[in-house]
């Protein structure tokens, strides 16, 4: 017998004798209709853990993100326009951790926290471009990491929202892609 047919079962069990104790009697399709809906329940379930999951990875990838940018910004290498539009995607990246650490809250889970250290290969970031260089593959490996949750949440809504920020992942990647001299989108799909 499926596992899921046994929980169903289970969990009706105890209904079942509570009722027939006080003389009333669930039809079988009353039953199924019970176990069908605790079924439904146990899936949803399954998938608000799982959109969980998802988006606390991603909080965990926007705040690497933000420590990857002050660690930039704190570097010296980049000059003042440049330093600019780095602080500014930073301050998407705290946007995006806002959201993404309220919404998990609201669902009732737990959002990570930053780690105490990245490593970072900061030794190897010589100059303006090194960095930039570093904060593009940053920003690939996040609208791979997005177009790739995207299709795996149970909530759409959730779904679009994480669309929302892959857009935003990919404009940047693409500004700092164009600001060390390579073509802004090298590709007509993203890989």
């Amino acid at each position: 017998m499926n596992a899921l047919i046994k929980h169903a079962i289970a969990a009706v069990e105890p209904r079942r004798t509570f009722l027939g104790q006080t003389g009333l009697v669930l039809s079988g399709t009353a039953i199924a209709l019970l176990s069908g809906r605790e079924a439904l329940a146990a899936k949803a379930d399954k998938a608000a853990e799982s959109d969980l999951r998802i988006l606390n990875t991603a909080l965990g990838a926007e705040l690497e993100a933000i420590a990857a940018y002050q660690a930039g910004a704190e570097s010296g290498l980049l000059q003042k326009p440049v330093l600019d539009v780095a602080l500014a995607f930073q301050g998407h990246h705290k946007q995006h951790a806002d959201l993404l650490a309220a919404t998990i809250g609201k669902l009732g889970g737990r959002p990570v926290g930053a780690r105490d250290t990245y490593g970072f290969p900061v030794d190897t970031l010589k100059n303006q471009v090194d960095v930039l260089r570093f904060a593009a593959g940053l920003e690939k490996g996040a609208v791979s990491a997005y177009l790739g949750a995207i299709p795996l949440f149970g909530n759409r809504e959730l779904a679009r929202a994480a669309g929302s920020i892959l857009g935003d992942e990919a404009m940047h990647w693409a500004v700092l892609r164009n600001a060390v001299g390579d073509v802004p989108v090298p590709d007509a799909f993203v890989r």
